[in-house]
């Protein structure tokens, strides 16, 4: 019997490359007002700031970016730079080991975590780009598109306003699925669960998060009565810090209501303790905050480990090439403030039918920062080469 031999083409390997070096960083500051006052269970904002890392090798420029301070611009200037100039643009995850390393003394979560993630997902970027590929087709791909749901309803919006984007997204974009905040005044909170329901109808599902603002009875006595509004999903009803009272309302929330946090964790170890407390239904990780590509890896491999799903929280532009290349993940938010910035800025495709795909023309994460739309709102930005 003959056997027909399967391979690749020599000629293939011809272009392909052995290894390339970073030569060029740019850190970028930049400053978006919201379009409204914003504001959640614990927190109120009117600004957004982006720290973008721009990397080159040979010609062949990347991107990678963070939502977070701008003392976050400084520690990559002063700190990681040095380590990712000169390093191998094919080996991302050893300019992530270095650079953990260099970091040992300043404190491994916040802001080190952040500029660690804009930098990593720089790198990977560029690696894509050098070859050639979505970086979903590099990482490789389990599907084309991601389920996505609408995200704000912010607690500072008139009810007016709050329907009105709701509506928006099931309407006009055909989302099955919203979020709006709570926990700033939860005694008018079921009026407003109540009047989002009003505006999606009875196939969409509804999400509430209370960013960790209740205790954990508080929290129950409110999850009660929003599940008379068929609210399917809890967002940090107490601080994911709490472990032992994110466990305690996990297990006694309605039936139908699932328990979701993991956007404050910055390294594999936060998410393991998540996980084995038993503290969430869903996990949710943040790339931006947890180690860039690299760190979002290696916590999906934990949650796969542990059978339990995974969402993306913000950065709906970077996740979805994650998304699609993790089986774990059920979706992504699709976050109010985000989408504007990274439409604008960054050239971000927009969400259709409910879900969003990559463009398998584009190599990277297909993104690109626009000046002429940064121009007034960039704070500062700092060209760096290696020697």
């Amino acid at each position: 019997m003959s056997r027909t031999r399967v391979g690749i083409s020599p000629a293939y390997f011809q272009g392909v490359r052995a290894s390339c070096l970073v030569e060029r960083l740019s850190v970028s500051t930049i400053d978006v007002p919201t379009d409204l006052p914003e504001q959640d269970g614990t927190l109120s904002w009117n600004k957004t700031t982006l720290v973008a890392v721009e990397a080159a090798s040979e010609g062949v420029s990347s991107l990678g970016y963070t939502y977070a301070d701008s003392a976050t611009a400084k520690l990559i200037e002063e700190k990681l730079a040095p380590i990712a100039l000169g390093s191998d643009a094919l080996s991302p995850e050893f300019a992530f080991t270095q650079m953990e390393i260099a970091t040992r003394n300043l404190g491994a979560d916040g802001i080190t975590a952040m500029a660690i993630s804009a930098l990593d997902l720089a790198l990977w970027d560029l690696k894509a780009r050098l070859l050639e590929l979505p970086l979903a087709t590099l990482l490789g791909k389990v599907r084309e598109q991601v389920p996505v749901y609408g995200s704000g309803g912010f607690t500072s919006y008139d009810m007016a306003t709050l329907q009105r984007q709701l509506a928006g997204w099931v309407e006009k974009q055909g989302m099955s699925r919203v979020k709006i905040k709570v926990g700033a005044d939860p005694e008018r909170d079921p009026a407003r669960v109540r009047a989002a329901r009003e505006a999606i109808g009875d196939r969409c599902e509804l999400f509430v998060d209370a960013n960790g603002a209740h205790s954990a009875k508080i929290a129950l006595a409110q999850a009660e009565k929003f599940a008379q509004f068929a609210v399917s999903w809890f967002e940090e009803p107490v601080s994911s810090d709490r472990l032992d009272a994110l466990r305690f309302v996990r297990e006694r929330a309605p039936t139908g209501m699932e328990i979701a946090a993991g956007e404050y964790g910055y390294r594999p170890e936060y998410f393991l303790r998540m996980l084995e407390a038993r503290a969430v239904d869903v996990l949710q990780l943040d790339a931006t905050r947890c180690g860039g590509v690299t760190g979002f890896l290696r916590a999906a491999q934990l949650s796969q480990a542990f059978g339990v799903p995974l969402s993306t929280h913000c950065a709906p532009a970077l996740h979805v090439h994650l998304g699609c290349a993790c089986g774990a993940v059920r979706h992504l938010e699709y976050f109010h403030d985000h989408v504007r910035i990274e439409r604008a800025l960054l050239g971000a495709r927009e969400a259709q039918s409910g879900v969003l795909g990559i463009d398998s023309a584009q190599p990277g994460f297909g993104l690109a920062l626009n000046r002429q739309e940064a121009l007034g709102r960039e704070r500062a930005r700092v060209e760096l080469r290696a020697h």
